[in-house]
């Protein structure tokens, strides 16, 4: 089973690239540097729920959709 950060990154990671955005034009957008971003999509750090909103408002979506994406995730590796 893939660590949570690293299924938060991944989350975040597949809806900025349906948004069409470089982690640079997300950063700027969220307000963070581009390789906390790159951190994220890594799994490589532990979010902070601020962040996570600030993510998850740059993102457009609700964060309930986020981790309700991990759990789905999640549930099809066990």
């Amino acid at each position: 089973m893939a660590r949570i950060e690293e299924s938060f990154g991944a989350a975040v990671r597949r809806k900025r690239q349906k948004l069409g955005l470089s982690q640079e034009a997300f950063a700027d957008r969220a307000g963070i540097h581009r390789t906390y971003v790159s951190s994220i999509e890594l799994g490589k750090v532990q979010v902070g729920i601020g962040i996570a909103q600030k993510l998850a408002d740059t993102l457009d979506v609700p964060l309930s959709k986020i981790w309700r994406e991990i759990e789905r995730e999640q549930a099809r590796s066990n």
